[in-house]
């Protein structure tokens, strides 16, 4: 056996020793993972309200200027983007609600949280992952927690009632009472928690509200008691706590004279329309009658300088939306500030997201702390689409095939906390140059995977079968 040969059968021993089932470079010790998401937390509402606690876990920790979410703004699609890592139309969950271009049913949100079939449509989040691995997780009001992935619930989980009363401060120091136990006395690895503010006082009174910057101080409230209780319950070198959200919020011009208002709109007529999804924030999706695809686009590209309007196939690929079939033939959305209003005007909120991802009322936040993570970092701005990733490497789980970077978010985390280097992979990215220049004819080209024809989905080839296909490629060459 040559001397390449007799290194790469140690590497295979390696690969193939009892605990090689441990991700490469990612063995070490495992901490638990607490995900916390404050929906509608726009970027800078901590900039106008005293927030100690949240000033606080940026001193002792990591703190992102800002975090980009994906495009369609809205609570279901960014939040299993945060879970999954794909971007929408990768991951499928489209829209806040159910919809079927068929039957013309549609559901609002809280009912789609209960529909398997929007959410379960081949995206495996990672609570599904992590219990594939072996581990524990837990989902508390997190949407898409609730319902079974390919045959497999999430092991504790927890789903808001159709009447839920989003403000109940009370209440939100019950739930994170609970998520400590579920930590604790259950055993769990993994917990997404998620309340629905600021978002649901930002809609009805603006984002630029006092009611706004009140429910603010709540939320800080909220995340010192969170801290509190980490540390009482002795978690606080064992536990990764990330405070996020999905996105951001922007004031509606309610009273402006140039309304983007369907009804209104020469040479449109809802008769052409075979299904419509209007009349939800700042974007829309339409299905022409048979044969009618042309007559409607040409009565609507035009219609209003403050509306976009697309063919499907012409939907800015940058937004990462349309390439799905769930998305109707035309689809729109409209400039910041100004909703769609369809058969009738019926948005009355005076805050909205859903926006054009790239306008700086749509980011968000991103804090986190814990023994991965180092201390007084800020970072600069990145996409939630990243996050899985991160999460994926705190809980030394094999992430699934998705769009993040892996190494986007490394430079938050300590050198324990990235998992320290790999020796096995370098071991073999060496051997293989020595046994190419053989005469084998020069290094294999790797293929890019695609999901549904659109953006490449990175960190989908885990490392152990990274090793596996190095491994057998060499062993190839030595025979």
């Amino acid at each position: 056996m040559s001397h390449p040969a007799a290194l790469l059968a140690v590497a295979l021993a390696a690969l193939l020793a009892p605990g090689a089932g441990v991700p490469v470079g990612r063995r070490g010790a495992r901490h638990k993972l607490l995900l916390v998401s404050f929906d509608g937390f726009r970027w800078d509402y901590d900039q106008d309200v005293d927030t100690p606690n949240l000033d606080a876990m940026a001193r002792d920790g990591v703190k992102a200027r800002y975090m980009t979410p994906p495009f369609v703004t809205m609570t279901s699609p960014c939040h299993f983007t945060l879970v999954t890592g794909k971007y929408i139309e990768n991951h499928g969950v489209v829209h806040n609600m159910f919809y079927n271009t068929s039957s013309k049913l549609k559901l609002p949100y809280h009912a789609t949280l209960g529909v398997q079939r929007w959410w379960d449509n081949g995206s495996v989040p990672i609570w599904i992952t992590a219990q594939r691995q072996g581990l524990k997780a837990g989902s508390f009001f997190f949407p898409g927690g609730n319902v079974t992935y390919q045959g497999t619930a999430v092991t504790l989980s927890r789903k808001e009632g159709i009447l839920h009363n989003y403000k109940d401060e009370a209440e939100w120091r019950a739930n994170v009472d609970t998520v400590m136990r579920w930590f604790t006395q259950d055993g769990l690895d993994l917990v997404t928690l998620y309340f629905g503010e600021p978002d649901s006082t930002g809609h009805k009174f603006g984002p630029e509200s006092p009611e706004r910057k009140a429910m603010v101080q709540q939320v800080d409230r909220t995340v010192g008691y969170l801290r509190d209780s980490i540390r009482r319950s002795g978690l606080e070198r064992s536990l990764n706590l990330i405070i996020t959200s999905d996105h951001g919020m922007t004031t509606v011009r309610k009273k402006a004279g140039d309304l983007v208002e369907f009804h209104k709109f020469p040479n449109f007529t809802f008769k052409d329309i075979e299904f419509e999804l209007l009349d939800y924030g700042p974007n829309g999706m339409l299905l022409p009658k048979e044969g009618r695809l042309e007559k409607v686009y040409a009565a609507l590209k035009d219609a209003h300088p403050k509306l976009h309007v697309y063919k499907k196939e012409d939907f800015p690929r940058s937004f990462h939306y349309a390439n799905h079939p769930r998305i109707t033939p035309l689809l729109m959305y409209s400039d910041p500030g100004y909703v769609i209003h369809g058969r009738v005007n019926v948005q009355f909120n005076n805050g909205e997201h859903g926006f054009d991802n790239g306008v700086l009322d749509m980011k968000t936040i991103f804090r986190a702390v814990g023994p991965s993570f180092r201390r007084g970092l800020e970072v600069e701005p990145f996409e939630s689409v990243h996050v899985y990733e991160l999460l994926c490497k705190l809980l030394r789980i094999v992430p699934e095939a998705n769009d993040g970077d892996p190494s986007a978010l490394l430079p938050m985390l300590t050198p324990e906390g990235d998992g320290g280097p790999s020796t096995l992979l370098p071991m073999l990215t060496t051997l293989l140059p020595m046994l190419t220049s053989e005469g084998d004819g020069g290094p294999s080209t790797p293929s890019t995977t695609t999901h549904s024809g659109s953006a490449p989905l990175a960190g989908g080839c885990p490392a152990l079968m990274t090793g596996l296909l190095a491994a057998a490629v060499l062993l190839a060459k030595v025979a």
